[in-house]
């Protein structure tokens, strides 16, 4: 007899197509607006704070769920502690470090950690599409079935009813990012407080990915879901270093909860990947202890980078949706002719030289995203400028190659 020798598990999803792109831009020396990382300098302080800490010699195991350990110094937790007091100033809650906070392999590992800490075989779990595309393999690696409830164009809008039907008895949980990737969506606090009375009628958790938490326009408001009546204890929330701070590849996250969550979490994470780098943990103080002004200079950055990529795609031509946070803009090809967002991506990578992602990765459903592709412009101005001039070769290089 011959075995099966890949699980059903790992049929059922693909490698990532967002860092298959990037591998692609490498390949032709496309300018990458694909993968979600910047490509500038990280605040001095998290370098100054990264430098020392590897100069102390702290290079060995941190204890599991965060913070360096010592032997003088049984308590050490620093980085917890500034998580909580960053997460007191910022959403105005009272974490307690000790018992409610477990810091990750970033937000990815954080969010794989959460769902086999909680989901069982059987469970729904309920997944807004589009959806950053980790979301539907950790629900399948956690045994889960994910539910998907669409996000209507051009505001990225739920349809109430058919929410509402997607909470049974089955549901264990709902994901929930805001700001959103890849519509750049915020979720308003009226349509956080349907989810927050659908979690409490039918006994639910919410998982929380808050990565772009500080990174908004136009005034928009980042509300996290546990602030909300009830859900305070119902609230798994995922967050991490990489995005605010500038320093993805560090891959320094975080996840806040209750305690009885919490120590579910840290055991699955414990065995998972034992604990994150030490000495960068160390730099996730000084990052947690930037002032208020760092956060609006951030946005104020990030504002003038969304406005010239949009810029960009007026002048080329290129339809869009307005993003309201997080650093990707959704474009509409359909004007193209391409088949498919995938044809008309590698076409963009081999003969313009700009790589971005294609919209059917963010759906379970391929075929409804064959006409969107997700720009993302988290880079320098030159950066996009270079993007910027390539892109305009559109109506006269890329249509004679369908």
């Amino acid at each position: 007899m011959q075995r099966q020798k890949i699980s059903g598990k790992a049929n059922q999803f693909t490698e990532s197509v967002i860092r298959e792109m990037t591998r692609v831009a490498l390949q032709y020396g496309a300018v990458n607006l694909a993968q979600g990382f910047p490509d500038f300098a990280c605040p001095q302080e998290l370098k100054q704070a990264a430098y020392e800490a590897i100069e102390a010699d702290v290079n060995q195991y941190a204890i599991t769920w965060g913070d360096v350990w010592r032997q003088a110094a049984s308590r050490l937790r620093p980085f917890r502690e500034a998580i909580a007091k960053k997460v007191h100033w910022y959403l105005g809650l009272d974490i307690n470090p000790e018992t409610q906070i477990t810091v990750t392999c970033g937000s990815t590992e954080a969010m794989a950690a959460v769902m086999l800490a909680t989901v069982d075989p059987g469970d729904e779990v309920i997944v807004f599409e589009p959806y950053y595309e980790n979301y539907g393999p950790d629900a399948i690696l956690a045994g889960a079935t994910p539910r998907y409830v669409t996000l209507h164009p051009p505001h990225w809008t739920f349809d109430e009813t058919q929410l509402r039907q997607a909470f049974n008895a089955n549901t264990k949980a709902i994901i929930v990012n805001t700001p959103h990737n890849p519509t750049g969506k915020v979720f308003t606090r009226e349509e956080l407080t349907i989810i927050a009375e659908l979690c409490q009628k039918w006994d639910v958790l919410a998982f929380t990915d808050e990565i772009y938490e500080h990174i908004l326009y136009d005034g928009a408001q980042h509300i996290a879901l546990a602030t909300l009546p009830g859900m305070e204890n119902r609230t798994v929330t995922i967050n991490g270093l990489s995005k605010t701070y500038s320093v993805t590849g560090w891959r320094v996250g975080y996840i806040f909860a209750n305690p009885e969550l919490t120590a579910a979490i840290r055991k699955v994470h414990d065995f998972l990947t034992v604990g994150a780098p030490a000495p960068l943990q160390r730099a996730g103080v000084a990052a947690m202890q930037l002032p208020q002004s760092y956060y609006e200079e951030l946005a104020k950055l990030y504002q003038k980078k969304r406005d010239n990529i949009l810029q960009i795609l007026n002048r080329v031509g290129i339809p869009y949706f307005l993003p309201q946070g997080a650093y990707y803009v959704l474009a509409d090809i359909s004007k193209f002719g391409y088949k498919t967002d995938v044809e008309f991506t590698y076409n963009l990578i081999k003969n313009i030289g700009v790589a971005v992602v294609p919209g059917s990765s963010f759906f379970n459903e391929p075929q409804k995203g064959h006409s969107l592709i997700r720009f993302c412009f988290s880079k320098r101005p030159e950066t996009l400028q270079a993007a910027g001039d390539r892109l305009l070769k559109l109506q006269t290089t890329l249509q004679s190659t369908p």
